[in-house]
């Protein structure tokens, strides 16, 4: 249960900020590319490579920290940081044909589940 919470506080806290940098960027930054999208994924991807570094090489941590910053924070600050972080992963490991898979996979899928929700309405 303590874990739920730490994910949870993580989550919250992460979406918020994506929230609040979403609302600077497209305030600053208008025009047809998504570019506070855009910029959000890329510095949640360098904050999980980042925790995926120092825990990595820190191994005795707390790993109800772990779960708030990682699983938690970047979850909730992007869900493209954790697909970019198992990407890495599947690469590091010489799973080339499965990388593939779940790149293509996930961005036709994730489009196609879009328009296929907008459907209903």
């Amino acid at each position: 249960m303590k874990s739920i919470v730490f994910v949870g506080i993580g989550g919250a806290t992460g979406s918020v900020m994506r929230y609040l940098l979403g609302m600077v960027g497209g305030h600053y930054f208008k025009g047809v590319f998504p570019v506070a999208t855009f910029a959000i994924n890329f510095i949640g991807c360098v904050l999980i490579g980042m925790l995926l570094g120092y825990f990595g090489k820190h191994e005795g941590l707390n790993p109800q920290l772990k779960l708030l910053l990682i699983t938690g924070f970047c979850g909730g600050f992007t869900t493209f940081s954790t697909f970019a972080a198992e990407n890495v992963q599947l690469m590091e490991n010489g799973n080339y044909g499965m990388l593939m898979a779940n790149m293509l996979g996930s961005v036709v899928l994730g489009m196609g589940g879009v328009i296929l929700g907008m459907k209903f309405f």
